[in-house]
């Protein structure tokens, strides 16, 4: 490692409109073991407009230091600003790692500040791990071992970047677990001003119009998915019905989406959400890889499948060997038993 690269952690912390991105405070608890693994300090970055209030709600999860460039025209993200802003920052400061959110925003941002810095980056990353690694013989010391499927999600890839002492990831919204700290750290707030440039501008925003996903699953404490193997859509609808008589969420596979069972908002897996609930019953869905990748780290698994031989059971705490279209109904009537 050369001596001018420190071992900080830097965590970009997106925002829209004065309101945090959950995944920057996850990420933010992930950056924290990181950084006590490099014996670093995590600190965060804070871009926009009146954001000290977030900058000071990242100490809650371990930052030590936020950088915070605050001015009327950072309101909204634009890429150029933005990118310059940052790219400024990691030239000067050279952390060791920069993590960004696998959002619109983060996968706009990351690539053009990695580009710019000649940085490593890893897209979609569901694990971080800091280790020494030897590789074409020679030693490496701390570096950021970057997890991810590849081959559409037929293996789990170990990426490297050796040659480059500044390390870059992204990681997708709910693959980190956020871990509030039980008293937050007295971290300090580093004012960064914004010198604008004549390029900042070349591309406005006029207008915008967001609207807010109603669908939660990321919140619900438990969720009922199915798969393909429930056959139909009218099959899916036993879904709905356990869902409603537990209190659960719907969700389904990508193969359940991809057949018009469910819609792709709830969809769960490597291209959906990744969920963590206290329940989580498997109807019908084989468990690949892709599917396991979101839901395996829920705190209780029940699966139904007529496959004994099916993916799915090797990560469940409870597996139901046979159709999901008698068992589900057995589930429902046995709830309600007990209701009344």
């Amino acid at each position: 490692m050369g001596n001018n690269i420190n071992t900080d952690v830097w965590v970009f912390v997106e925002q829209r409109s004065g309101k945090p991105a959950e995944v920057s405070f996850e990420l933010l608890s992930k950056g924290l073991k990181l950084a006590e693994n490099l014996k670093g300090k995590l600190k965060s970055v804070v871009i926009g407009s009146d954001v000290k209030d977030i900058a000071k709600e990242t100490f809650k999860y371990g930052a030590e230091e936020a950088l915070v460039v605050d001015d009327p025209e950072l309101h909204n993200y634009l890429t150029m600003p933005y990118s310059r802003i940052l790219n400024e920052l990691v030239e000067k400061h050279k952390p060791r790692i920069v993590l960004f959110g696998a959002t619109v925003i983060g996968r706009d941002l990351a690539p053009r500040v990695a580009s710019h810095t000649k940085s490593g980056l890893t897209a979609d990353c569901t694990d971080l791990q800091i280790s020494d690694v030897t590789y074409l013989k020679k030693e490496y010391k701390d570096l950021l071992l970057q997890i991810r499927p590849a081959f559409g999600g037929n293996i789990i890839a170990t990426i490297i970047t050796p040659d480059n002492e500044i390390q870059m990831a992204t990681v997708r919204e709910g693959v980190m677990k956020m871990e509030p700290l039980s008293k937050p750290v007295k971290g300090k707030i580093t004012e960064v001003p914004y010198t604008p440039n004549g390029i900042d501008h070349i591309i406005r925003i006029i207008d915008q119009y967001r609207t807010e996903n109603k669908v939660n699953l990321k919140a619900a404490p438990i969720i009922v998915a199915g798969g393909y193997g429930m056959g139909t859509l009218d099959n899916f609808k036993l879904i709905n019905e356990l869902a409603a008589t537990i209190g659960g969420e719907v969700a389904g596979s990508r193969a359940a989406v991809d057949a018009g069972f469910v819609p792709p908002e709830r969809q769960v897996g490597q291209t959906g959400v990744t969920v963590r609930p206290k329940l989580y019953i498997a109807c019908g869905i084989s468990g690949a890889i892709q599917h396991r990748a979101g839901m395996q780290e829920s705190n209780k698994i029940i699966a139904i499948n007529t496959d004994p031989e099916a993916p799915i059971f090797g990560v469940a705490h409870y597996g139901i060997v046979g159709d999901a279209m008698q068992i589900i109904p057995m589930f429902i009537n046995a709830f309600k038993e007990k209701l009344r």
